[in-house]
């Protein structure tokens, strides 16, 4: 283990982040391929870079990540979670500004599990009345 990464996981609804960290020119890797092309969407991205925003890293860690479990916006979520972890991890001082953004604690909504006599979690059957 002589690798200077900092080791971290994020994790959002069913989604799971394993987050590598070190220093280096900013390029963000995720399950081999570049940021860009794994998150589409513009929406993504501005979640991802928030935290690099927020603490002024952007440009100067190389992040490689692998995402796994849920869709994208909770994967995009995980990933946040995991590099506002490393972050932590990097430099003890960047914790106050990202826990005052609210990005250190791990976001506990999931899905509500389905209950039986019903069709959903809250959904029961239609009533007929004749």
């Amino acid at each position: 283990m002589a690798d200077n990464f900092i080791w971290t996981t994020g994790r959002r609804k069913e989604s799971v982040a394993r987050v590598r960290l070190k220093p280096g020119t900013g390029q963000v890797t995720v399950n081999g391929r570049k940021s860009l092309d794994y998150f589409c969407r513009p929406v993504l991205q501005l979640i991802i870079d928030q935290p690099l925003e927020l603490t002024e890293q952007l440009g100067k860690v190389d992040i490689i990540a692998n995402c796994s479990g849920g869709g994208l916006s909770g994967q995009a979520g995980a990933l946040r979670h995991g590099i506002t972890r490393a972050l932590c991890k990097l430099n003890p001082e960047l914790r106050g500004p990202l826990k005052a953004a609210g990005m250190v604690t791990r976001d506990p909504r999931a899905k509500e599990r389905k209950k039986y006599g019903l069709h959903g979690a809250r959904r029961g059957f239609q009533f007929s009345k004749r």
